[in-house]
């Protein structure tokens, strides 16, 4: 499905209220499970102030973002205490020393139960915050999936996917791409897979990285919602 045949829906931004779960936290690093429909960083505007950051902030004045969450994904988020740390943790990130892992439920059933998804991506600018593939000017892709389960009552696929890079909207264009579009995507997903349910049905659910003062590995979790 092109960009071209789905309109950019208009945000309505009314984030769910609360602190966000603290998952770890030392005084090098936090680990947060951030909401669906909470943005990351603030947007523009002052009615899009409220964020994960500005709400971690008010607790942790030093909490620092080192990467981000779309506000329609939920799961777990990763904030430095401190600019040394911040430094440290954005190498990690660059380096790919991070692993992460999602869970998504996506429309139909898959054809393989497992597979790597190679598609560049770059920004739709006329149709902007989406992305598309674009196999002259796109930056490299990569992302692993691995299929969980089926449920034939609802024609939907529990999958793991694991991005090997950390394109914005990754996991998002690239199972549209294969047909399979993440039920509740109101940005890549068609009118029944959109309607399907009532948010988008990807989770970031698993982070192992390496501690940016001991090196030791922390493995840490959050369960799916749906």
């Amino acid at each position: 499905m092109s960009s071209a045949s789905l309109q950019i829906p208009a945000i309505n931004y009314a984030p769910p209220a609360g602190a966000p779960r603290v998952v770890f936290r030392d005084d090098s690093l936090l680990v947060l499970e951030k909401p669906a429909g909470l943005l990351t960083v603030p947007g523009r505007g002052v009615e899009h102030a409220d964020c994960l950051a500005s709400r971690v902030q008010a607790e942790y004045p030093d909490a620092r973002i080192v990467h981000r969450l779309d506000m329609a994904t939920s799961g777990l988020v990763v904030m430095a205490r401190g600019r040394d740390i911040e430094r440290c943790l954005s190498i990690a990130f660059q380096q790919r020393l991070v692993g992460k892992r999602y869970v998504a439920v996506v429309a139909g059933a898959l054809d393989e139960c497992s597979g790597v998804v190679d598609f560049p991506l770059v920004v739709d600018w006329p149709n902007r915050p989406r992305q598309k593939i674009d196999w002259v000017s796109g930056k490299a892709a990569m992302t692993h999936y691995e299929v969980l389960s089926y449920d034939a009552g609802t024609d939907s696929t529990r999958v793991e996917l694991r991005p090997i890079t950390g394109r914005s909207h990754q996991l998002r264009v690239h199972m549209m791409a294969l047909g399979h579009p993440i039920l509740g995507d109101d940005l890549y997903a068609g009118v029944e897979a959109r309607s399907a349910a009532p948010r988008l049905l990807l989770h970031a659910a698993d982070l192992t990285l390496p501690h940016p003062l001991t090196g030791r590995l922390l493995s840490l979790s959050s369960e799916p919602p749906f």
